[in-house]
């Protein structure tokens, strides 16, 4: 996102229309995550997380050489496709690691990839690609992708599921109503984040006047708060998933609204958007506790449809986004459609929360209490 200006320049489309390359991957996690999850459901975890950061490096590979835009959103699409069942087998991984009744703080350790990944990662490869040129930065995190897969070689323990029925005992999660409605909370208040975050380079360069050189502070920023509200919603949805859901939700629109106002003086817009962050870790780990409980022995699909949902929702944002921008309503518009998004979530969640107390508690681990 940070880099979105340099290579729409660079490949000759708008920043608009650039938003695309950001979809993609997040249309590629989309298909992805369900997919990998229910065919990778009776392969042994260590192996699987290591072929999917395989897939990973060599995505970036082809997008750091992609000659044309169409090419490197073909490439970003096949970028995607592991990341949703990684995050979601690696979760599964932890809370098998962690002693009961600490779920949430063991998804939330997996998390933590998340803030660390925009604290150091995200200004570091966008001062990468603003000096190199934008292609250097996807060839390093293709070098990150295959040291990340020694590592897991190395450190993760083995394990190797049941294959009798492990496919149709993954897909008949599908059936479940609480599922369908916990993935659309995601897909749609989860949106409002990305509907944001994903023009904030020209929001701050544009509307607030600053040099593009602050971009990589603000995404800094960002990862300080993530680092922030991912422990934090850890710690949380042990206490109770639902009510981390709601405060997450509540607390992503009022602070979308804020921006909108604070968006015009440098350090006031800081604040707000790392406010959105800290509630958009919360969203990250209890929607993927919710999923993990509420799909009940299909743990890879509903691990790794959390990751397919909030890439609907980046997908939607950035569209979304791209849409008001292009009619013409300036780069605070983004943020009110995040504002209707996060509200939109917050309903679809209300009624995923009123089935829930007229069927009774749902049983699985113990973060599925509300």
């Amino acid at each position: 996102m940070g880099l979105l200006p340099d290579t729409a320049r660079d490949l000759g489309v708008s920043i608009p229309a650039g938003g695309a390359s950001i979809a993609a991957y997040a249309l590629g996690v989309v298909v992805g995550a369900p997919v990998l999850a229910v065919a990778g459901a009776a392969w042994p975890r260590r192996t699987l997380l290591v072929g999917l950061l395989i897939v990973l490096a060599v995505g970036n590979a082809l997008v750091a050489l992609a000659p044309n835009f169409e090419l490197l959103v073909a490439a970003r699409a096949l970028t995607g496709l592991p990341h949703g069942a990684f995050f979601g087998v690696a979760s599964l991984a932890a809370v098998d690691l962690m002693p009961p009744g600490m779920a949430g703080r063991a998804v939330g350790r997996v998390m933590l990839g998340i803030p660390f990944a925009n604290l150091f990662g995200v200004p570091a490869g966008t001062w990468l690609g603003q000096q190199l040129g934008w292609r250097t930065a996807y060839g390093a995190i293709a070098i990150l992708a295959l040291l990340s897969a020694l590592l897991v070689r190395v450190a993760v323990p083995q394990s190797f599921p049941h294959p009798d029925g492990a496919m149709r005992r993954e897909l008949r999660a599908l059936r479940r109503v609480q599922v369908w409605l916990t993935l659309l909370t995601a897909a749609i208040g989860f949106g409002g984040m990305f509907a944001m975050n994903s023009y904030i380079a020209p929001t701050f360069t544009e509307v607030a006047g600053q040099p593009a050189s602050i971009v990589p502070v603000v995404m800094f920023l960002l990862g300080v708060a993530g680092l922030i509200g991912t422990p934090l919603g850890g710690r949380l949805v042990d206490w109770s998933v639902l009510r981390t859901i709601a405060i997450g939700l509540g607390g992503l629109a009022l602070n979308l609204a804020l921006f909108t106002v604070t968006s015009r003086w440098l350090i006031p817009a800081i604040v707000s958007v790392m406010l959105c962050s800290v509630c958009a870790g919360l969203l990250v780990v209890s929607l993927q506790l919710r999923l993990m409980t509420v799909a009940g022995d299909a743990k890879n699909l509903g691990a790794a449809s959390n990751h397919a949902a909030l890439n609907v929702a980046n997908a939607l944002g950035a569209w979304l986004g791209g849409v008001v921008l292009a009619a013409g309503y300036g780069y605070t518009a983004p943020s009110w459609v995040g504002v209707a998004l996060a509200v939109c979530g917050g309903l679809v969640f209300a009624l995923s929360l009123a089935l829930h107390q007229r069927g009774g508690p749902i049983r699985g681990t113990s973060a599925s209490r509300g």
